[in-house]
């Protein structure tokens, strides 16, 4: 057998499916259409980790040298150097960063995406932030900043379309305050934290669930209008063609579907890549120019889809005996075998089992894990024919759509069966993804020690000078919204240098030194009694910070404000403070933020501010929920103060950042999957259908209701479908409880499967019930005519 024979019979099939009237047309479309929605989503996913690259490059471009390179020589101030500070909040849950910049000289450096740069209370935002500001929606946060907005941040310095960030000049920075003097942005490649290895092994899990259904619904629509294609076979037959050149011409016409649907899925993954840009989930999204597929993979995408079309085709053709007068199927005859359908999930099984963890990502032998889970939920497609033929088979008696349904089912179950595989794969895989999530959420999710009932919000900000101090505190009290608050000052106290390293450094030990009256000290420490001029040595749990903090009261000498060395070069005194003779030693107990403040306590009588270069006020603020936006007035407040303050939420759980990217990054193709298999099962009902267009026709016009037919149409779908979710619960939990012992966790909740069992079944329901009007409108006598 030649290439040329191969070529000329696929040519053939291909002139047959590009020529078979109405009805061909009608096939092929429908064919064109399933593949080219696996084809778009495939695209997508082969987009994915050029997208992170891309986003990953841009914020490697935006970031200062100076900040990239910890540990790095202070540079003097230039004509080019600038002052920076980075700053994060948050607006109504969404993450809202920017940068504080003031410029040293005549020719600052720019970060990217900025043609000028920004002075003093000038603001440069994104487009998504300057939609938002420009709202009523975002008129709160418009007031947090006061900013005038004298430009638009570039695409090349945003992370994405939807990012809010924005760059405010600022004339207030100072590196005594915390901000960084910089020379020049592009902080080169990024040193990421390995991944956990548990998280590398949910990755690929993720991968393999979403991707495998997407390959089962293509390899499902090139199957479509078989029967018809069947009996039009037979006629090829009966002019000569032998049973193999017919295979062949069949795998054509399934050929011209599938490039069809390539060019069809090709066309609608760059007509709808723009939508990209308005696009956001989770603070997450991209640029249009970003999705674009990795040329290696979408060169395998384009010549995988056509070739699986010839090669599915003829495996389906294996089991029918075309004949000159007719097709014969052996459906209820034929034995279907198990051993070989059982083969490929034991060999999924045996080379997940082969898998190991590490200390890294380097260390997960991700082949035999991605191997192992796709021969798993491809081995459960394999096992579903089998099992509904062993089932309907034994199904007898009922009313009347139910015997029709089953009679259907027992001549012919493979097209039922390959509507569900496609949800019933994603079923087990999601089932067993949850497993394994909730197995191992204890090692990435914990619960804190938070009290929310005494504060949510926990605010640090700069301050300098005794008139400064205290007055995010006086402010916040005067804030709508706001209950409570406590607020202490922290400065550092620095004692003198002993050793050659501590001499080298300019200073010893870095004690915490906080300032507050009684009542407010007396709730982070226990204090035996307390009056204004008074100073405690306090002690917490940390054994080691305790210990120096001990020693350091007990030397008698006294601390330094700054250190001396950067006062000298400044040309600032050298000031120094005492700590008050028999200041009692007392334990520290936990804020609202269950923090600890070990150090030295003292009332306001006890010290002066004006002798320390730099302070921070630090409050935990309650606020009243039943008043909107309580905790936006907050931050407003704050950031009135200190644009550079930070304001944390407080929550009584934690979770690990990588752990939830991984959640997010489920999430989101999660929805991309299950929207995509609702589309391909409509479309494969609606086919299915078709081909019965005939028959329904015949039994409406001897008389049959419609409302028979239509229950029929409902059992023939929710048998399969309850079979097919019995199969995918039992695969799934398998799947989930090899991948638990690769990781060595336990079995969290044995009923965790219901919710993604009962999404499965909705979106069959959701899927049958739409397909009632095309179903209604085939139900008619003049479906008989034919020409």
């Amino acid at each position: 057998m030649t290439v040329r024979t191969w070529a000329r019979d696929l040519a053939l099939g291909i002139r047959f499916g590009a020529s078979g009237g109405r009805e061909g047309w009608t096939r092929t479309l429908l064919t064109a259409l399933g593949v080219g929605l696996g084809v778009a989503m495939l695209l997508l996913a082969s987009s994915v980790p050029g997208m992170i690259e891309h986003r990953d490059d841009r914020a490697d471009r935006r970031t200062p040298v100076e900040i990239k390179q910890i540990g790095s020589p202070e540079i003097p101030p230039g004509a080019d150097t600038v002052l920076w500070d980075g700053v994060e909040t948050f607006y109504r849950d969404r993450a809202v960063k920017g940068t504080l910049l003031r410029a040293d000289g005549t020719d600052p450096v720019r970060p990217p995406g900025l043609a000028v740069f920004p002075k003093p209370g000038e603001m440069v935002v994104s487009p998504a932030l300057g939609e938002l500001l420009r709202s009523s929606e975002g008129k709160l946060l418009g007031e947090r900043y006061g900013g005038k907005i004298t430009g638009t941040i570039g695409d090349e310095g945003l992370l994405g379309s939807r990012e809010l960030y924005f760059y405010l000049g600022s004339a207030d920075l100072a590196q005594e305050s915390g901000s960084t003097r910089i020379s020049r942005f592009d902080g080169g490649a990024r040193v990421s934290p390995p991944l956990n290895p548990v998280l590398v092994v949910l990755l690929v899990l993720v991968c393999v669930v979403l991707l495998v259904p997407v390959a089962v619904f293509v390899a499902t629509a090139v199957r479509f209008g078989g029967e018809r294609r069947d009996r039009r076979l037979a006629a090829l037959r009966l002019v000569g063609a032998d049973s193999r050149s017919v295979r062949r011409i069949a795998g054509g016409e399934a050929l011209f579907g599938a490039l069809l649907g390539l060019a069809f899925g090709i066309g609608l993954f760059f007509a709808t890549r723009p939508l990209a840009g308005y696009i956001g989930l989770y603070d997450l999204s991209a640029f249009p120019s970003d999705v674009r597929p990795a040329p290696l993979l979408g060169a395998l995408i384009v010549v995988a889809v056509p070739v699986s079309a010839v090669a599915v085709t003829l495996l389906a053709l294996r089991t029918v005996v075309i004949e000159p007068l007719g097709v014969v199927r052996h459906s209820a005859t034929r034995q279907r075998r198990l051993w070989w359908r059982l083969l490929l999930p034991a060999l999924g099984l045996a080379l997940l089992l082969t898998g190991r963890l590490g200390s890294g990502d380097e260390d997960v032998a991700v082949f035999p894990i991605a191997a192992g889970a796709i021969l798993v939920l491809i081995g459960l497609t394999t096992l579903l024919p089998w099992l509904v033929d062993k089932v309907v088979g034994r199904l007898r008696g009922g009313s009347v759509p139910w015997q029709l349904a089953v009679r259907r089912l027992q001549l012919s179950s493979d097209a039922a069966a390959r509507a569900v595989s496609g949800i019933m794969v994603a079923v087990a895989g999601a089932i067993a993804l949850q497993m394994l999530f909730s197995a191992v959420e204890g090692d990435f999710v914990r619960e804190t020690e938070q009290d929310l009932a005494r504060a949510q919000l926990s605010i640090t900000a700069d301050v300098s000078g005794a008139g400064s101090a205290g007055r995010v505190v006086t402010d916040l009290r005067r804030t709508e919204g706001v209950r409570t608050v406590t607020g202490v000052t922290q400065t550092q106290l620095y004692t003198p240098a002993r050793t050659p390293e501590e001499v080298a450094a300019g200073y010893g030990e870095i004690i915490t030194l906080t300032i507050g009256n009684c009542s407010t000290l007396g709730e982070l420490a226990a204090l035996p009694s307390c009056k204004d001029g008074d100073a405690f040595v306090v002690v917490g749990t940390d054994t080691e910070t305790s210990a120096l903090i001990r020693q350091s009261a007990a030397l008698g000498k006294p601390y330094h404000t700054g250190v001396p060395r950067e006062s000298a070069a400044e040309g600032k005194p050298v000031r120094t403070w005492n700590l008050p003779e028999g200041a009692p030693t007392v334990t520290a107990r936990t804020d609202a933020a269950d923090n600890e403040h070990p150090g030295i306590f003292v009332t306001p009588g006890a010290v002066d501010l004006r002798d320390f270069p730099a302070a921070s006020d630090v409050a935990m603020v309650s606020v009243d929920e039943r008043v909107p936006d309580a905790q936006e007035h907050v931050r407003n407040t704050v950031a009135r103060i200190d644009p550079g303050a930070h304001v944390w939420q407080l929550s009584t759980v934690e979770e690990d950042e990588q752990f939830a990217k991984v959640r997010i990054a489920l999430l989101i193709g999660s929805l991309a999957t299950m929207a995509l298999i609702a589309a391909s099962m409509l479309v494969s009902q609606i086919e299915q259908l078709r081909e019965r267009r005939k028959l329904l026709s015949v039994l409406v016009a001897f008389g049959t209701r419609r409302a028979t037919m239509a229950w029929s149409v409902l059992w023939q779908t929710a048998v399969p479908v309850a079979i097919g979710t019995t199969l995918a619960i039992a695969g799934g939990l398998g799947l989930g409880l090899v991948m638990l012992e690769l990781v060595g966790a336990r079995v969290a909740d044995w009923w965790g499967f219901l919710p993604v069992a009962g999404a499965g079944v909705a979106v069959i329901v959701v899927v049958t019930v739409l397909s009632l009007p095309p179903l209604y409108r085939m139900m008619r006598p003049d479906g008989l005519r034919t020409e």
